[in-house]
């Protein structure tokens, strides 16, 4: 297995590039060493990826022009989407590579391995790339940070709007692995809750479904008032552009993106997103302070189009919260202990430019605001990234599964 390591350049400065193996005792040098996991080769490259990776370099960057002596060093790997060779890796760095933390670590399959290894080792596991609520509900780790966005608060604004506007049956079409069964169950929750039925629904492979033809003519038979896509990535691409050729919208059936994120949004482009109802913690438009993150950040992207969505802004959020954390405890007591260092995170409120002021919860889940949006058509956009507009903002406190309802473990405890 051949792992992708190198050093992350830009304005970060230059420490040294890690040997390929380095033991316990060669680790204890004073540098905190961040293991970026993510997909840079599959289906969820643009949705977490590179450029999520570009955001925890800006997070490493800015902390070390505040603090001259923190030395912060990045390597990064790519997972495949594979649950076995993300473990493999994790296990590397943390038996030989001297890696503190984890962050990004999508999908969520790949995140639930790589927290078992992070639990087992007592490491930091910074989760900003999965989207699944069962991370902070009955697979909650005391090790674990997970958000700021996940399936819950994703269905809670989505399914609960599109049926009190009068969507009232759903058919779902759901990537058959445990982030699309989570977006569905949640979703499902509140459509019942809002008073709408499930007619039923269909599930694809997962990863590299291209031919959504049968899944979709399953869902129109039902004769539901609103498909849902459960799904993210390419997988909600591509099945977008099939309904468009099925002609469903122009039938009156609505469809609800449920995992879509901005990054979808500009690979559909407009004429086929427009009118799209989405849920984001995070919009680059949004105000002073994330346009302001966003004009810093944009330079590191692959390309001058990118915009960031809610997991690139999380690992951003993740990382900053992390090394200020790190910081005050002092990078010897820091590195003792990945549950002693998330509980030191959980107890100081979080602050920076994507998300502005917020907390992390008992059972990990960073709180922020998560907002509604719809896609504008092409006519009301502006600009190459003016594609979104606000149709409600959910409160902090409202957006985010019950601590009690969760099944976290730690919770009961």
């Amino acid at each position: 297995m051949t792992m992708n390591r190198r050093m992350l350049l830009g304005a970060v400065p230059l420490v040294g590039l890690l040997p390929q193996r380095r033991s316990a005792a060669q680790s204890a040098d004073g540098t905190i060493r961040l293991g970026a996991l993510t997909d840079m080769s599959g289906t969820y490259r643009d949705v977490e990826g590179p450029t999520g990776t570009a955001c925890v370099q800006q997070a490493v960057a800015e902390i070390m022009a505040e603090t001259p002596g923190l030395k912060v060093e990045i390597v990064t790997a790519d997972h495949q989407n594979r649950p076995d060779v993300a473990s493999a890796i994790v296990r590397e760095w943390f038996d030989r590579g001297g890696v503190d933390a984890l962050v990004q670590v999508g999908n969520t399959a790949v995140a639930l391995a790589a927290n078992t290894v992070a639990r087992e080792k007592d490491k930091v596991h910074l989760n900003t790339g999965a989207l699944s609520s069962v991370l902070t509900g009955a697979q909650c780790s005391p090790n674990l940070v997970h958000g700021p966005l996940d399936t819950w608060s994703m269905g809670h604004a989505t399914a609960t709007a599109v049926t009190k506007a009068g969507g009232d049956t759903w058919f779902f079409v759901t990537a058959d692995y445990a982030f699309g069964h989570a977006l569905q169950e949640d979703a499902s929750t509140f459509v019942r809750a809002a008073g709408g039925k499930v007619l039923g629904a269909v599930r694809h492979p997962f990863p590299g479904t291209t031919d959504f033809a049968s899944f979709l003519l399953q869902a129109q038979s039902s004769r539901a008032k609103v498909i849902a896509l459960a799904h993210s990535g390419g997988d909600l691409i591509n099945c977008m552009k099939q309904t468009q050729e099925f002609g469903i919208t122009r039938r009156g059936t609505k469809v609800a993106g449920l995992g879509t994120l901005i990054t979808d949004v500009v690979a559909m482009g407009l004429p086929l997103a427009q009118g799209l109802l989405m849920t984001e913690s995070f919009y680059w438009d949004l105000n002073d302070r994330t346009r302001a993150f966003y004009n810093r950040v944009k330079g590191r992207f692959e390309r001058p189009t990118i915009l960031p969505n809610s997991l690139h802004a999380g690992a951003y959020a993740a990382t900053l919260h992390y090394l200020k954390t790190v910081r005050a405890m002092g990078v010897a007591e820091a590195r003792v202990s990945g549950q002693r260092t998330v509980a030191a995170m959980k107890g100081t409120p979080t602050d920076d430019d994507a998300y502005g002021a917020g907390t992390i919860r008992a059972d990990g889940q960073m709180i922020a605001p998560v907002h509604l949006f719809q896609v504008k058509t092409p006519a009301e956009s502006r600009g190459a990234g003016d594609l979104l507009k606000l149709v409600e903002t959910v409160a902090a406190e409202q957006a985010f599964r019950p601590l009690a309802d969760g099944g976290c473990p730690m919770i009961r405890a």
